[in-house]
């Protein structure tokens, strides 16, 4: 867990550039006065010749649960919930923060890909997502460039590691972002598309369909989409270009911490991911909160129409995660920001009995059906939370409490019973 991910991020004011005819559309403009039909999961999970239907990846994403870690930390008990309430689209599965170093370890490497394996064995259906996030540390520099990244970008092999002054912005902007020796990746830059690439094809190899790329915009920020993002548009070409060898139904879905980018009536990305951003209750007689459209800087109806990366034109669907990233100076407080009562999405969750967590999430559930029908909530599976909960565990799990699982939140019926 990363303390104040999301609180940092200044959120700026969308545009429309015009040069040489070519558009951008940020996706921050205001909501779209068209409701989409909504869509009963009909148990169609098919993909062919690295394309996937609107209809295929609504089902997907409308079973989308976070399980943070999984490949790395999840326990059997962890593959028996993921069974057990069904499933399809496993996020935040393999990732790192701040420690690259893990790519040189291929015993972690091989025991995620057996453990996902395993589930495929059991069901060949479901999605694992792994992630690369907006946070390059020094640990880059360990690790070897293959030859085949070279080679993906038109370059000749060197005999050489990542180099982190040339991922990073050479300005310094967001050097140091998330603490000494990080940065922000400069996506303007080939060598940050290269970790991209590199990054999401060593995922790809273990079994993961889909890559998290993290505060895409952020990401770009520093020249790239003042370029029409086309650092991001040919790291995301090349990554799904490999898709057709690397990854095992030989594509790949990629989103990012934003409602979507399209340029030239482009989708970049598959679909939109963002944070809940509920808003209190506070008369409520609890920590009480509620989704909101159009509360602060929510997505909820504000994806844009536009070609998708297969083929197919209209909004993209998107998920809304808990999302993790610290406390404020008011826990326990009502302040109408980017915390739930001063406290991150999982943590405020957490601190919320099971009875008031199932009921939050149904009604979260019935409010994206009746107002946004595309938008779909990511269920909170395993997820870092900062505060403990009765039980002394830091980790929030929505599995049924058990001798298995003594930290268990028992929201997995109620997910269970949501995705019947």
């Amino acid at each position: 867990m990363k303390l104040f991910r999301y609180s940092l991020l200044i959120l700026a004011t969308g545009a429309v550039l015009f040069s040489s005819c070519r558009k951008i559309d940020t996706s921050d403009w205001p909501d779209i006065p068209v409701k989409p039909t909504p869509q009963l999961n009909d148990g169609d999970y098919t993909v062919k010749d690295g394309k996937i239907s609107e209809k295929v990846l609504r089902n997907y994403l409308s079973r989308a649960i976070t399980e943070a870690e999984f490949a790395t930390k999840g326990t059997a008990d962890d593959e028996r919930m993921l069974l057990n309430v069904g499933a399809k689209f496993v996020g935040r599965a393999m990732y790192t923060w701040n420690g690259e170093k893990i790519f040189n370890n291929e015993t972690t490497f091989n025991s995620a890909k057996a453990k996902i394996e395993r589930m495929h064995a059991q069901d060949p259906d479901i999605i694992f997502q792994a992630a690369v996030f907006e946070c390059v540390g020094k640990q880059v520099e360990q690790i070897k460039i293959p030859d085949w990244v070279f080679k993906a970008f038109g370059k000749e092999p060197e005999d050489r590691t990542f180099k982190f002054d040339n991922i990073r912005d050479e300005n310094g902007v967001n050097v140091g972002q998330w603490g000494a020796n990080t940065c922000v990746p400069d996506m303007s830059r080939e060598e940050a598309q290269m970790w991209f690439y590199y990054a999401a094809c060593r995922y790809m190899e273990i079994g993961c369909e889909a890559i998290h790329c993290g505060q895409v915009k952020l990401e770009c920020s520093m020249g790239d989409k003042d370029n029409y993002y086309e650092g991001l548009s040919n790291m995301l070409r090349l990554v799904r270009e490999a898709a057709r060898t690397k990854a095992r139904r030989g594509f790949v879905l990629m989103d990012g911490h934003c409602a979507g980018i399209v340029v030239d009536n482009q989708h970049l990305l598959d679909f939109g991911a963002y944070p809940l951003r509920a808003k209190e209750v506070p008369d409520a007689g609890y920590y009480k909160a509620e989704l909101m459209k159009g509360y602060i800087d929510s997505i909820i109806g504000k994806t844009r129409t536009a070609v998708t990366p297969s083929g197919w034109k209209g909004r993209i669907p998107y998920i809304l995660e808990f999302d993790n990233f610290g406390t404020s100076t008011h826990v326990g407080k009502a302040a109408d920001d980017y915390y739930v009562w001063g406290m991150d999405e999982i943590s405020w969750f957490g601190c919320l009995t099971d009875s008031q967590e199932q009921e939050f999430v149904r009604e979260a559930v019935a409010y994206m059906n009746d107002t946004d029908p595309i938008g779909y909530i990511e269920m909170p599976g395993l997820r870092g939370a900062v505060f403990t909960n009765s039980n002394g565990y830091a980790n929030y799990r929505c599995n049924t409490k058990s001798d298995a699982c003594p930290q268990g939140r028992n929201l997995e019926n109620t997910i269970k019973e949501l995705w019947k």
